[in-house]
């Protein structure tokens, strides 16, 4: 008997093939113009980003298995999930997130934001600030894959990798990590922070003013998991007193940014529009996923990337 499955993005053609293939009965919606439809009760599995805001989980009185576009879950609601299977795209953007953060990094050092001001006024000006990534300590604070993708290439630098995780637990490519309770001594030894932290309840706010405080003045503070791990008017405070040599930002507490916030115009600040993710292979390996985990469900196998919502990891 077919299975009835649900996917709610763009899909090219040679997938569709590959999913009907299989044996699924497949339908297709657009997320900003979906609305709940009677063939929707009979869907099993849903293929989705964020269809949540307009479609009503609950009336689907079949369904067992949402299959996330994105890594994190937020936009899942808790309270309609019943016993539900969940699975995330864990793994799937950690390469060009890894290098987004190597860019920034190198960003930030090199000082390219005044390099790139003096192009554009043709003004020759050699900068005797910019400085070396060699030596430093690079903290993550959160260890899972798009952390480990970036501590892979950052190998070559000569840097110290350290991280933050819930027990401490040991994680292949860094030279130590500490248990949360330790966050306060990764904050105050690294030179650059990176956080990649899944957003949960308890997460929510984790970096604010007086974390902020604890910082070298002269780190570079790096933010690519979800705008709402940081309390953006104590970065902002932070940022304007001169107290970090820059920031690299690619999410925010309200996405799209307002055009009336002040980061826009902090000159050592990099802002992406939500833009680290993106590559020219995203699309295929993705779908690697989505197949494998399609074919493991109908053969009744355990799935790859199961997440515990109500945990929040």
């Amino acid at each position: 008997m077919q299975k009835k499955c649900l996917i709610t993005f763009g899909v090219k053609d040679k997938y569709k093939k590959d999913i009907e293939a299989l044996g699924y009965e497949v339908f297709y919606e657009k997320e900003n113009s979906i609305e709940f439809k009677p063939y929707m009760e009979d869907i099993e599995v849903l293929v989705c980003y964020n269809p949540f805001d307009r479609l009503d989980i609950s009336k689907m009185k079949n369904l067992k298995w949402i299959q996330l576009s994105s890594v994190g879950f937020d936009q899942v609601p808790k309270n309609h999930i019943r016993n539900l299977t969940i699975t995330n795209n864990k793994g799937g953007y950690g390469i060009p997130m890894g290098e987004w953060i190597i860019l920034n990094i190198l960003e930030l050092y090199k000082r390219r934001f005044y390099s790139y001001k003096n192009k554009e006024k043709k003004k020759w000006h050699m900068d005797f600030k910019v400085r070396e990534i060699f030596g430093k300590t690079i903290g993550f604070i959160g260890t899972g894959s798009i952390a480990k993708e970036a501590a892979k290439r950052l190998q070559g630098f000569g840097t110290k990798v350290i991280g933050v995780n819930t027990k401490g637990t040991q994680v292949e490519l860094f030279n130590h990590c500490y248990p949360m309770e330790d966050l306060d001594k990764v904050l105050r030894e690294s030179d650059v922070i990176v956080v990649t932290l899944p957003y949960t309840k308890e997460t929510h706010h984790c970096i604010n003013k007086n974390k902020l405080n604890m910082m070298k003045e002269d780190a570079i503070f790096i933010n690519i998991s979800r705008g709402s791990i940081v309390k953006e008017e104590d970065l902002i405070e932070h940022l304007k007193q001169g107290k970090l040599l820059g920031a690299a930002l690619d999410v925010f507490e309200e996405e799209p940014l307002k055009e009336n916030s002040p980061l826009w115009n902090i000159d050592n600040v990099v802002i992406t529009c939500h833009n680290s993710w993106i590559s020219e292979t995203m699309d295929e390996r993705r779908w690697n996923l989505y197949f494998e985990n399609l074919k493991r469900y109908m053969e009744g196998n355990e799935l790859l990337n199961l997440v515990d919502i109500t945990r929040g990891y």
